[in-house]
This record gives structure tokens, C-alpha cells and sequence, in this order.
């Protein structure tokens, strides 16, 4: 434990530094990159704690992502415009009120979804889900007075009191506090009676309903925490990016979340920010390579989930656990 807390503490001050180091190389794309790693790093995290948790394979993941990228978006667009939604919810810039307001209804989002879809298991809940998200991204894109297809652009970034998010340095130290106190939280939960009680549903369900314990109000609970951090992780994509699209509510989206979380490992805590890092990383640099980047990305996927127990957090506790055992 005392190793783990040693690593993480080190890990926070190689990102707090990162912008220092990006400006002295001229490496300032890394910024930015960064960024959007820790933001998915905080969506895939979501989507393993009901599926390497609560064993809940969801493929409507992106449904909460882009409701939290679309409160962000309208909330600012009728600040702009000065003109209150439905006539009495007022506009506004300011993150203290678009991030809670963006959880909140990402999670109002997920108990609805979820009351519904986790009436059922297996295959069923996976196709419900992806019907689910499916719907809401057809639904976006019908809303003409928020852009339709085109999203919405948020012209004037969020303010957080007197500071403006238009300086991506400021806003990628917004992000890496709101991903260390959301990554806290998350591992509270996990380790609380709640998360035992979930991982035995996934164990085992039959058993657990035996106990006497109510599954389908354990996996709900557990939906719902996980569509909220979607939807925060979408919220902070739209501060970052200024622009909302209905591109981050479509099946693609939740696809890639899910190749997060395998490429990262399934179950494992810190897996997501590997995966989110590893995944981005390759999209990047194959992209600039060759146009047939998915194919290599393909390859790469199935090397890790055939040659690798555990993802890329499995294949590093293996390589640790070979240099300790190596003879000096």
C-alpha cells in the first residue's frame, strides 16, 4: 500500500509539472493531449466500475458522456443568448454551476436508463443500452436550435470565479484536480461495503439475491455513479474543447470507451488511465502515420487481450513482479 500511495504521489507531480516541461521543449500539443487522456481517463474509469465491478457490459456508455458535453453546450448557448431554457432556467458560463449541473443530469439520465435496462441481462442489456444511447444521438442531432449535426460552440470558455478557461494550461490543472478527486472518490466507493456488495453481485448473483440482498438496487446505485462520472468527464470535454457535438453520444464513442478499459484491463483500478493514455496515445501517432490507423490499433488490441492477463496495468505488474524475483 505504501508503494501504491509513493507511485500515485510521483504521478501527480510529473502531471503538475508537465505543462512547466512542455513550454521549456516546445512540446505544447502535450498539454493537450494530456488533457483529453485524463478526461477519458475519468469516462473509461466510469465504464469499468459497472463492468469490471457490478459486471454490467454496457455499450450506451457515451449516452452520459454526451449529456454531460450537451448541458455544457446548451447551458452556455442560452448564456450567449440571453435567454432562459423552457422560459426559467437561466443560462451560464460558470463551471461551479455547468459541471454539478451536468453530473446531475447525466445521472437522472442513468437512473431512467438503467431502471429500464437492468430489468434484463446478458445480450439484452447490452443491446438496450446501445439503444438507448442511439436514441438520445438521433435526438441531439434533430435539435436544429443547438446546431444539429454541426453541435454547439461555446464560444467563451467557462470561468471558474475571476479565472478564465480559455488558457488551456489553467483549464488542464482544472482537469487534473476534478480527475484526482474524482479517482479518490471512486476508490472509496470501491472499497466500501457498497463495492463488495457489487463485486459479489458480479460473482455471483444468485447467492446474493439468496442473502437477502436486493441486486437490481446494487447494480442501479452503481449505474447511476457511473453515468454521473461520464457525464462529468463530457462536461469537461466541452469546457476544454469549447464545442459540443453529437458525435460523443454515438455508439463509436462507447465502443472506444470499451477498448479503454480492455486495452488499461478489466477490473483493475488505475487500468483506465493506462488504457485512456495507451489508446490516445496510438490514435495520435498511428493517425499521423498512415490513414489505416484502426487496422494497426486492431492488431495492437489483439496482441494485449490475447498476450496479456490483465491489460496494460496486468503486463506491468507482471514486468514488476519478474525484477523483483530476478536474482541479484
Amino acid at each position: 500500500m505504501r508503494q501504491h500511495l509513493i507511485f500515485i504521489a510521483a504521478a501527480i507531480v510529473c502531471l503538475s509539472v508537465l505543462p512547466l516541461v512542455a513550454e521549456a521543449t516546445g512540446q505544447l500539443a502535450l498539454v493537450g493531449l494530456t488533457s483529453r487522456i485524463m478526461i477519458y481517463a475519468i469516462a473509461a474509469a466510469s465504464l469499468n466500475f459497472i463492468l469490471g465491478y457490478g459486471g454490467m457490459v454496457s455499450f450506451g456508455h457515451a449516452a452520459f458522456f454526451g449529456i454531460g458535453n450537451y448541458v455544457v453546450g446548451i447551458l452556455y448557448f442560452h448564456h450567449a443568448e440571453g435567454v432562459p431554457l423552457w422560459g426559467f432556467i437561466p443560462g451560464s458560463n460558470q463551471l461551479l454551476i455547468t459541471l454539478p449541473t451536468a453530473v446531475l443530469v447525466a445521472g437522472f439520465a442513468a437512473l431512467v436508463i438503467g431502471s429500464l435496462a437492468l430489468r434484463t441481462r446478458g445480450v439484452q442489456f447490452i443491446m438496450i443500452t446501445l439503444a438507448f444511447a442511439q436514441m438520445l444521438y438521433f435526438f441531439f442531432v434533430s435539435l436544429k436550435t443547438y446546431g444539429g449535426e454541426d453541435g454547439v460552440i461555446v464560444r467563451g470558455a467557462n470561468d471558474l470565479f475571476a479565472l478564465s478557461l480559455r488558457d488551456k494550461t489553467a483549464m488542464y490543472y482544472v482537469i487534473l484536480v476534478v480527475m484526482v478527486l474524482f479517482f479518490a472518490f471512486l476508490w472509496r466507493v470501491v472499497h466500501s461495503s457498497f463495492g463488495t456488495v457489487l463485486s459479489g453481485i458480479r460473482q455471483n448473483e444468485r447467492r446474493m439475491t439468496a442473502m437477502g440482498i436486493s441486486s437490481y438496487r446494487y447494480k442501479l446505485y452503481g449505474f447511476v455513479l457511473a453515468g454521473m462520472g461520464a457525464g462529468l468527464a463530457g462536461a469537461l470535454m466541452a469546457v476544454f474543447m469549447r464545442f459540443a457535438s453529437p458525435d460523443t453520444l454515438h455508439w463509436t464513442k462507447s465502443g472506444e470507451l470499451l477498448i479503454m478499459v480492455i486495452l488499461g484491463g478489466v477490473g483493475t483500478f488505475f487500468g483506465p488511465i493506462l488504457g485512456a493514455a495507451a489508446f490516445l496515445i496510438l490514435q495520435t501517432y498511428l493517425a499521423a502515420w498512415t490513414e489505416h490507423w484502426q487496422l494497426a490499433m486492431g492488431l495492437i488490441l489483439l496482441g494485449i487481450v490475447l498476450g496479456t492477463k490483465g491489460g496494460a496495468k496486468g503486463l506491468f505488474d507482471s514486468i514488476a513482479r519478474k525484477l523483483r524475483t530476478e536474482p541479484r
